[in-house]
C-alpha cells in the first residue's frame, strides 16, 4: 500500500511534465514528407492506363469532373494562377478548352471562321499559345492614362510665384463586343471604376463609342461622338503592347484628334460613328465652325488595371505624394 501510494505522485509528475512539453513544441507535419517522391497526378481525360494514386486531401474529395467545371468558369488570368498551386492543376489547366472559349470570346467580333482560321495558320492549332502570343484588348479592367501639368498660380505681393500641378486622367474600359467607355476627369480610379459601365447615366460624363483592333500592326482605331448643339468627333489610335508575354497591359496613345461633323453625321448612332470617320485625315472635318485639332498633350501611355486591384493601385495618389507616373 505504502509503495503504490509513493509511485502514483510520480507518474502524475511525469504526465504533468509531458503535457508541459506539449505547449512548447511546435509540430510540423510536413516534415515526414521530406524525402518522399510524389508521382505526377494523371490530368483530367488521361488516357493513361496506369493507377494513378494522389496523397493530397483537396484532390480525393474534389472529383475530377467537378474541379473541370470550376476551372471552366474561370477568367483566364486567374486559370494562370491556379496553374501555379500544384502540377494536377496545372496539367487540367492546359486542357484547350478553357482557352477556346476564351480566344473566342475574346475576339468574338472577327467571327468564329476567321478565329479558326487563324489558329491553324499562326499558332498550329493551340488555343493557349493563340491566347498568349495574339494581341487583344483587354476586358476585366480599366487602362488608365494618368496626365499632369504644371499651371502657374497668383503672384501675393510680389514675392512670391506660386506654381501648381495638376492632375486629370483619362479612363477607357473596353467590351469584348467592339465598344468601350472613355472619361476625361480629374476623379480618383477608385471613384471612376464605381460607374464606368453602360448603365450608367450621361450625367457621369461617360461617352460611348466603338473601336477596331488590327492584327498586323496591333493598332486601334476608336471613335467617340460628343453629342449637343454643335456634335464633335474624338478620334483616337492606340498601339497596343504589354510588359510581359500576352499581358497586353499598356496602350500607347498615338493620336488624339477632334474634328466637327455636319448634321446627318451627328444623327449617327454609337455604333456607327467609326464607320463614318474612318477614313478621315487628321485635319479633315465636316462642319467649317469646328476645325480639326490635333492634340499634343495629355499623350502619356495608358496603363491597365484590373478590377481586384482597383483600390490598391498607386493611380489614386494625390499628386503631391507621387507627382509624375512612370508606365514603363
Amino acid at each position: 500500500m505504502t509503495s503504490d501510494a509513493l509511485n502514483i505522485p510520480s507518474e502524475l509528475e511525469s504526465a504533468l511534465r509531458l503535457r508541459t512539453v506539449q505547449y512548447f513544441i511546435t509540430k510540423r507535419p510536413w516534415l515526414d514528407l521530406y524525402g518522399v517522391h510524389v508521382r505526377p497526378v494523371a490530368p483530367f481525360g488521361s488516357t493513361s492506363s496506369k493507377p494513378q494514386f494522389d496523397p493530397a486531401l483537396i484532390h480525393r474529395s474534389l472529383p475530377d469532373e467537378l474541379l473541370f467545371e470550376v476551372f471552366a468558369r474561370m477568367l483566364p488570368y486567374d486559370l494562370g494562377r491556379a496553374a501555379c498551386v500544384c502540377r494536377k492543376w496545372r496539367y487540367t489547366v492546359r486542357n484547350p478548352v478553357f482557352w477556346r472559349n476564351a480566344c473566342l470570346k475574346a475576339w468574338q467580333t472577327a467571327g468564329v471562321i476567321e478565329n479558326y482560321r487563324i489558329l491553324q495558320s499562326k499558332y498550329d492549332g493551340s488555343w493557349r499559345k493563340m491566347w498568349l502570343l495574339r494581341s487583344r484588348v483587354r476586358t476585366d479592367g480599366i487602362y488608365v492614362s494618368r496626365n499632369t501639368y504644371i499651371r502657374a498660380g497668383i503672384a501675393e505681393w510680389k514675392i512670391t510665384n506660386p506654381v501648381h500641378i495638376v492632375c486629370y486622367y483619362r479612363y477607357i474600359r473596353f467590351y469584348p463586343s467592339g465598344r468601350f467607355l472613355y472619361k476625361n476627369s480629374s476623379q480618383k480610379l477608385k471613384d471612376v471604376a464605381k460607374y464606368m459601365n453602360f448603365k450608367s447615366s450621361k450625367a457621369d460624363g461617360l461617352y460611348r463609342g466603338t473601336y477596331t483592333l488590327s492584327m498586323s500592326d496591333d493598332k486601334i482605331e476608336a471613335a467617340v461622338l460628343y453629342p449637343g448643339t454643335r456634335p464633335t468627333v474624338l478620334r483616337i489610335r492606340l498601339r497596343l503592347r504589354g510588359t510581359a508575354i500576352g499581358a497586353n497591359n499598356r496602350m500607347d496613345l498615338l493620336s488624339l484628334v477632334t474634328s466637327g461633323v455636319n448634321d446627318e453625321e451627328g444623327s449617327s448612332t454609337e455604333e456607327d460613328i467609326l464607320g463614318v470617320v474612318e477614313n478621315w485625315r487628321d485635319d479633315e472635318t465636316h462642319n467649317p465652325d469646328i476645325p480639326a485639332v490635333s492634340h499634343k498633350r495629355g499623350m502619356t501611355p495608358f496603363v491597365f488595371v484590373p478590377f481586384e486591384e482597383v483600390e490598391q493601385s498607386v493611380l489614386n495618389l494625390p499628386p503631391e505624394k507621387m507627382d509624375y507616373f512612370v508606365t514603363g
